[in-house]
C-alpha cells in the first residue's frame, strides 16, 4: 500500500489532475495558491532564478476563484492562467516542472485561501504518492511571494542534516521601502511586521514550546507529517495558523533562518485578516499609535511556565499551592480554564514527564494563550505602544538597549536577532 492511499481515499472530491509521471528524484514540490493575481510571473521567476538542487521540484499554482466571485475575477484568473502556461513553455527544465491549475467556481461555504492551497498541498501528496516518497517535502509559498536565490539549497542542507523534521518555517522579510507602493503602505508593513515578531519572541521568553510564526508563505512539510495531522483545513483565511499548529505538537520542527522568503506588502482586503488587512488599516490611520500586548501579560504567563514539569504528579496541596502564589492574570485565568481538572486528566493519562509535557501543551496551546492574553487584557492590563514594548522585550532577551523609536529601526535590531537564532 502506498504511503497516502488512506488519506487520500477521504478526501471525497480528490482526484489527481496532473497527468505527468513524476520525476524519480522529486524532493521538493512547491504549492502556491492565487487569487486575483497581477504578477504571479514575478513569482515563477524568482523559483525558476533560485539555485538548483540535485534532486528535483515541482511546483503546482493553484488559481482559484469562487462560485460567487466577479466576472473580472474570473477573466483576470484566465489572463493570469494563459500567461504563465506562456512563461511555462519557455522555461524548460525536467528537474524543475511548473503546474498550473485553474479551479473555478469553488464552492462559497468554503473558497478561499484554505481550500486553495489544500487543493495544491493533496494534488502534492498525490505526486509524492505516486512517486512512493513519503519523505516528499511540500513547500508552502504565496503567489505575491519571492524567494532569496539560496532557498532550495537551504532547505536541502536542512532536510539532509535533520532527516526526521516534520515542518520548518523559514526566515522571512516583507520590503519596507521600494517604489511599488506609497511610502505609508511600507510604512505599515514595518509596523505589523514588528508586531507579529515582538508577538513571537515574546511567546518564546515565555516558554510556549510552538513559538513559530504561522505564515503561509514561509512554510514547508514532510509530507508524511501532512498526512499524519490530516492535511490542510479550508479555512478561508488563517488556515496557515490552524494547520501548523496542528503540526508542532509532532515535533521535530525547526526554523530556518539562512535563506529568507519576501512576501508583499501590499494591502488588501481578499482575506478577512493578515497581512493585507492588517497592512491596509494601519496605511490608512497613520496618526493612530499601534497598540499591542503589554509585555507584563507574558511576563505572568512565564512565571506559570515555567512551573511546567513540576505540574508532572503533583500532590494536591502543592498544586493548591502554586495555584495560588501565580500572578492574578494568569490565576484568574486558569480558574475559569478549569486548571486543576484538567492537570489531574493529563497526569492520569501521562506515565513520564515527556508524555506530560506533550499532553500539557496540547491543552494548554497557542489558541488557549490567545485566549489568556485577551482576558488578562480586558481585567488587568492595558495594550501599550508597540514602540515601547518591542523595546522592553528587547532589552529583556538581550540585555541591551534600544535606542531606536522609530518602527523599522526597531524591526531592523529584531530580524538581526532573529538570523543569529
Amino acid at each position: 500500500m502506498t504511503f497516502a492511499k488512506t488519506y487520500l481515499n477521504k478526501q471525497k472530491s480528490f482526484q489527481l489532475k496532473i497527468n505527468d509521471e513524476p520525476h524519480p528524484d522529486l524532493k521538493f514540490i512547491v504549492v502556491i495558491p492565487c487569487y486575483y493575481e497581477f504578477n504571479l510571473l514575478n513569482t515563477l521567476d524568482s523559483i525558476w532564478k533560485a539555485q538548483r538542487i540535485e534532486k528535483a521540484i515541482e511546483v503546482i499554482v493553484v488559481i482559484n476563484s469562487s462560485e460567487i466571485s466577479d466576472q473580472s475575477i474570473k477573466e483576470q484568473n484566465q489572463i493570469t492562467f494563459n500567461k504563465a502556461n506562456d512563461w511555462i513553455a519557455q522555461h524548460d527544465d525536467p528537474r524543475l516542472k511548473f503546474h498550473i491549475l485553474n479551479e473555478e467556481n469553488l464552492p462559497k461555504k468554503f473558497a478561499g485561501a484554505g481550500l486553495a492551497r489544500k487543493i495544491g498541498m493533496d494534488q502534492a501528496i498525490g505526486r509524492f504518492n505516486l512517486a512512493q516518497n513519503e519523505n516528499g517535502i511540500i513547500i508552502s509559498m504565496d503567489a505575491d511571494s519571492t524567494v532569496k536565490s539560496n532557498y532550495f539549497i537551504e532547505l536541502e542542507k536542512h532536510f539532509t542534516k535533520y532527516p526526521k523534521t516534520n515542518v520548518v518555517t523559514s526566515y522571512f522579510e516583507h520590503p519596507v521601502e521600494g517604489d511599488e507602493f506609497d511610502k505609508g503602505v511600507y510604512n505599515a508593513a514595518a509596523i505589523y511586521e514588528l508586531y507579529m515578531r515582538y508577538y513571537k519572541l515574546a511567546l518564546n521568553y515565555s516558554g510556549f514550546p510552538y513559538s513559530y510564526y504561522t505564515v503561509g508563505s514561509c512554510f514547508a512539510v514532510r509530507a508524511m507529517a501532512y498526512v499524519k495531522q490530516g492535511g490542510m483545513n479550508r479555512k478561508q483565511a488563517g488556515e496557515d495558523f490552524y494547520f501548523l499548529h496542528k503540526v508542532f505538537p509532532l515535533g521535530n520542527c525547526h526554523e530556518i533562518n539562512t535563506t529568507c522568503v519576501y512576501p508583499s506588502s501590499r494591502p488588501s482586503e481578499r482575506v478577512p485578516f493578515g497581512t493585507g488587512p492588517m497592512v491596509k488599516s494601519i496605511a490608512e490611520n497613520p496618526d493612530q499609535e499601534f497598540l499591542t500586548y503589554n509585555f507584563e501579560a507574558f511576563s505572568d504567563l512565564k512565571i506559570f511556565l515555567d512551573q511546567t514539569e513540576n505540574l508532572f504528579k503533583i500532590e494536591n496541596d502543592r498544586l493548591d499551592f502554586l495555584f495560588h502564589n501565580l500572578p492574578f492574570s494568569i490565576g484568574e485565568f486558569l480558574a475559569k480554564q478549569n486548571f486543576s481538572e484538567a492537570i489531574h486528566e493529563i497526569n492520569g493519562n501521562s506515565a513520564n514527564i515527556r508524555t506530560f509535557t506533550k499532553r500539557f501543551f496540547n491543552w494548554f496551546d497557542a489558541f488557549r494563550i490567545l485566549k489568556y492574553l485577551n482576558h488578562s487584557h480586558e481585567n488587568y492590563y492595558n495594550k501599550k505602544p508597540l514602540i515601547s514594548q518591542s523595546k522592553q522585550l528587547y532589552r529583556v532577551i538581550t540585555n541591551r538597549y534600544l535606542n531606536a523609536d522609530n518602527p523599522k529601526a526597531i524591526l531592523e535590531e529584531y530580524r538581526k536577532l532573529e538570523r543569529k537564532f
